[in-house]
């Protein structure tokens, strides 16, 4: 039996101190995008869903509007964005930085608020992941600040004729188990003087990736960083550098390189329910 006062599974609920709490972050980081000459919007909680198609694998909550089109509550917001000011208000606006404060909705009835940023049309990612740095420092927190380049997984799993999914399942037993010299010191790189150690080890396509992230990391001012070549995340847009934040067993943010209507772009998007138990504790 359902009762009245009962909200779904995995729908959100916000009351005093926390809500206090959530609006104060969100304030905070406004203000930090706002003095880095970010603009607000807000795109519509619908969206058609084939724009959605290749944004991520998370099921949609899908429905037909009028014309008997589908449409699906919004599940990712950067590509949404792109989209919209590329081609909706691309006539009355030039501006290319962007950010949003809002939640996005997947199946069966999970919701998670964001604040996002993008950056449209601009191609050096370091200096997005160091805007996330200065966020990081101004909530007075030290996460992990974890580097990678998916360039490099996807080399690798050509040039040794193995299967993508060992990085996607993060498989290092089996990766261990090629017994090939190069890739195990791969597999343990941490530091960037770790992976430019690596530099005359692998073929020269891949070593072209590490010198990238080597080059892309070293310019972020943030103590707390790892370097991660092998690393291969969830998200299908990313296709360059790209980064997470993490703290224990918490995602507090995703940020990276992408190309949206033939446009090279970057941008990032904390989780803020995430957030909120880190800094409860």
């Amino acid at each position: 039996m359902i009762f009245e006062h009962e909200i779904p599974k995995g729908s959100r609920l916000y009351f005093g101190r926390v809500a206090k709490l959530k609006r104060t972050i969100e304030n905070k980081i406004c203000e930090i995008l706002e003095s880095n000459s970010f603009e607000e919007i807000l795109t519509p909680n619908f969206s058609y869903s084939q724009h959605q198609a290749i944004a991520n694998n998370r099921k949609l909550i899908k429905f037909s509007d009028q014309d008997n089109e589908q449409v699906a509550l919004r599940a990712d917001s950067t590509l949404d964005v792109v989209r919209i000011i590329t081609k909706r208000l691309g006539r009355t606006t030039t501006h290319k930085k962007w950010f949003y404060v809002q939640p996005i909705f997947t199946y069966p009835s999970n919701e998670e608020y964001q604040i996002g940023a993008e950056w449209i049309d601009h191609d050096n990612i370091a200096d997005i992941m160091n805007l996330t740095a200065n966020i990081l420092k101004e909530l007075q927190i030290n996460p992990v600040l974890q580097i990678s380049n998916i360039k490099i997984p996807r080399l690798v799993a050509n040039e040794l004729n193995i299967d993508i999914e060992l990085f996607k399942n993060g498989e290092i037993a089996k990766l261990f188990a090629l017994e090939c010299d190069w890739l195990n010191q791969l597999i343990k790189v941490k530091s960037l003087e770790d992976l430019k150690n690596c530099f005359d080890l692998v073929p020269a396509n891949i070593k072209e990736q590490l010198e990238n992230l080597y080059a892309k990391a070293k310019e972020v001012d943030y103590e707390n960083i790892v370097i991660a070549p092998l690393y291969y995340g969830s998200l299908k847009y990313y296709d360059d550098v790209y980064y997470r934040v993490i703290e224990g067993n918490y995602t507090l943010c995703k940020g990276g390189m992408y190309t949206s209507e033939d446009i090279s772009s970057q941008g990032f998007a904390i989780y803020t329910d995430s957030l909120l138990k880190i800094l409860e504790d």
